[in-house]
Formats: structure tokens, C-alpha cells, sequence
């Protein structure tokens, strides 16, 4: 049973989660037309959408490494948010593609306090309810995304502009931020100081490389289509602030729907069948993304869009952790969050600059099918089965 100082924990960290993403996506769902009112060549948007994974891709690895060695958690949640903050404020007053850039950059770091606060809450869990702590948290995580999205198009209507979004967010880090000062952190009294060979092993470890760099893949069709160049193909039909609200929204919907599902369907079906449907479902989505002639077509794909990655996310993320002792399991949630950057990054930056040479719709064509691909190939380098009994206990 939970104690009360845990379940305490458990409510404000949940809160934070779910503040620190409705930070981050607050001004999302307009973002890419943002930018482009600024810069209008489509491979440097592309590049300055990419920043926010780019640094995410640098930075989760050495937040986990540091929070493993300092044997703390709340420093580096808060020093994420206190980035988000100024990111987020200097992208609403940016006149240049150069402060873009930056404030861009400073939000992709902010995201890495995601390492520090999900390795906090799942510390609170038994080390076999691995995949229920992940649930959980990318629950509240989701239900923050959807409220940052959800408004968007009315405050950019009401407010006459994009920038009172980008404050929002900025003020909604710094609330964040306020709370985990208060939140009881002890130290870890059991700390494992890794060398670079263990981090090394760490990093190669199968059980936690592949569903990293499947998870990577599943990032990069996402970050690709829904957050990149779907809203840009979208205007061209002549959709409004709110449809890019309304759309995005629904992709959130569609991801908290996959939170919920991902854990009975891991254990019904198993963790690789599991894993085979989010690469179909993300494969679809972006393929209709890339034959879709209307609106109508564009808001559907959304739905096997928003669930894989609602499905995939906690299962992989789970399953890359679940194996890692404790001490090393912030480390390990580094090299997860790092790894899967990659496609946080490479989904806007290389699919912005195919689009600037083929097209937008031709460049979902090709990215679904290096999907399927990818994924086929990932699903061989999966280590072995386990037994159902097995499998069912690791689940929780």
C-alpha cells in the first residue's frame, strides 16, 4: 500500500509533468506558421523546428548522468522549466530567425527535465511496475499537451497575434518551476557512481538500445507530419488557427487514448505485437498525410498518428528501463530520451529540407515507407521472448 508522504510525491510530480508539457505545446500547434512568417525557405524552418530535439538529443544523456551522480532529481526538473520559461518568452519577441534559433533551442532543453522528474516518479513505484509508472506519468503528460493545444487558435484570434501563446507558456514554467521547489526530495542513499565503461555498457545493452532507437523512428514520423509540415500543408487548404488547434488537440486525444490501452494491450498481446501495430498505425498516418487532398483527410491521420505514439511511448520506454538497476535508471533514461531525440530532431530538419527538393506530400511518402522499413528491421535486433507469467509480472 502507498504511504501518504508517497502518494503526496506522486500528485506533484503528475502536476509538474503535466504543466511542463502544456509549457511546451502551448504555441505549438501554430508554430511552424510562426516561424514561417519569419524565415520562409522551408529548409531553415525545418531547422529551426529540429532545434528543439536537437538539444534534447544533447542534453537528456548528461541530465540523467548528473542527476545519477549528484543522486538528485528536483535541481535539474527545475532548471529545465526556468529554460522553458526564457525560450518560450524570447520566441514570442523574436523578430530573426537567429532569436528563433535560440529560444527554440533553450525549450528543446527544457524538455530534458522530463529524464529527472520521470525517473522521480517511477522511483515511486516498484522496479516491476516499470511500464504502469511510465503510463501514468505520459498520461499526464498527454492531458498537458492536449490543454496547451486545445487553446491555441482562440488566443492567437482573441489576441490578435501569436505571441500572447508563447507568455502563456512561459508563465505556465515558471508555476512549474514554483511547485517543485516545494516537492520533499531526500537523496538517493545508494549511489552508484558509473565509469565511462559502465555507461558504455549502459548505452550498447540491447534490452535498452533497441526499443530506444525504435521509439526514435516512431519520433521521427511523428515530428515529421503533425508537429512540422502537416500544419504547413494544411494552410495551403486553407485551414485556420483553430482547425491546427483543433487537430493537434484531437492528436492528443488520440495519444492519452493509446496511454491507456498501452499497458493491457502489452500484456494481452505481448510487448512485440504491441510494437508491430504502433509501426503500422504511425506507417498509415503518415501515408495519408502524404495522398491526403483535403482537410478532412489531414485531421484523420492524426488518429493512427496520435495512437502509436500514445501506445508505443510508455511501452518502449518502459521496456528500456525495466532491467537497469535503480542507481542507474536515470542514466538509462538518458540514454532512452537521448537516443529517441534523434528523431525529435531529424524528423523536422530532414523531412524540411526533402520537402524543399520534392515536395511535402512526396516527402511522406517516402518517410512512411523508411518507417516500415526501420521498424522491420529494429523488430529483428529485439532481444527474446518471455514467458506470459513472466511477462505479466514485469507489467505490474
Amino acid at each position: 500500500m502507498t504511504s501518504r508522504p508517497a502518494k503526496i510525491r506522486i500528485v506533484v510530480l503528475v502536476i509538474a509533468g503535466l504543466l511542463l508539457w502544456m509549457s511546451l505545446y502551448l504555441y505549438l500547434p501554430t508554430l511552424p506558421l510562426y516561424v514561417q512568417s519569419i524565415e520562409s525557405n522551408l529548409a531553415v524552418v525545418g531547422a529551426i523546428l529540429a532545434m528543439n530535439g536537437l538539444w534534447q538529443m544533447l542534453g537528456r544523456f548528461p541530465f540523467g548522468i548528473a542527476s545519477d551522480l549528484t543522486g538528485r532529481r528536483r535541481p535539474f526538473v527545475i532548471g529545465g522549466l526556468l529554460l522553458g520559461s526564457i525560450g518560450a518568452w524570447m520566441m514570442g519577441g523574436a523578430s530573426t530567425s537567429t532569436e528563433l534559433f535560440i529560444g527554440r533551442s533553450l525549450t528543446g532543453i527544457s524538455a530534458c527535465a522530463w529524464v529527472p522528474l520521470m525517473v522521480a516518479f517511477s522511483s515511486l513505484f516498484k522496479p516491476e511496475e516499470a511500464i504502469k509508472a511510465a503510463s501514468l506519468l505520459t498520461l499526464a503528460s498527454s492531458v498537458g499537451r492536449i490543454l496547451g493545444t486545445a487553446g491555441t487558435g482562440f488566443i492567437n484570434e482573441w489576441s490578435g497575434g501569436f505571441q500572447l501563446a508563447f507568455q502563456l507558456a512561459s508563465a505556465t514554467a515558471l508555476i512549474a518551476a514554483l511547485l517543485m521547489a516545494f516537492y520533499p526530495e531526500k537523496r538517493n542513499a545508494q549511489l552508484k557512481i558509473m565509469n565511462p565503461d559502465q555507461i558504455g555498457h549502459l548505452v550498447v545493452r540491447p534490452d535498452v538500445l533497441i526499443p530506444t532507437l525504435m521509439s526514435a523512428v516512431l519520433q521521427y514520423g511523428d515530428w515529421a507530419a503533425t508537429f512540422s509540415f502537416i500544419p504547413l500543408l494544411a494552410e495551403q487548404f486553407g485551414a485556420t488557427d483553430q482547425y491546427q488547434s483543433a487537430r493537434l488537440s484531437f492528436n492528443m486525444l488520440m495519444m492519452i487514448a493509446g496511454n491507456f490501452m498501452a499497458t493491457p494491450l502489452a500484456v494481452r498481446l505481448g510487448q512485440r505485437r504491441v510494437i508491430v501495430i504502433c509501426f503500422l498505425l504511425m506507417a498509415v498516418g503518415v501515408g495519408m498525410a502524404a495522398v491526403g487532398a483535403s482537410l478532412g483527410i489531414l485531421f484523420a491521420s492524426q488518429l493512427f498518428i496520435g495512437l502509436s505514439i500514445g501506445i508505443s511511448y510508455p511501452v518502449l520506454m518502459g521496456m528500456s528501463i525495466q532491467q537497469v538497476d535503480e542507481s542507474q535508471r536515470s542514466t538509462a533514461m538518458g540514454v532512452h530520451q537521448s537516443v529517441y531525440a534523434l528523431g525529435v530532431f531529424g524528423g523536422p530538419w530532414l523531412s524540411g529540407i526533402l520537402a524543399d527538393a520534392v515536395g511535402i506530400p512526396v516527402m511522406f511518402a517516402i518517410t512512411a515507407a523508411a518507417i516500415l522499413l526501420a521498424g522491420a528491421g529494429l523488430l529483428q535486433l529485439l532481444p527474446g521472448r518471455r514467458p506470459r507469467k513472466r511477462r505479466r509480472a514485469l507489467l505490474g
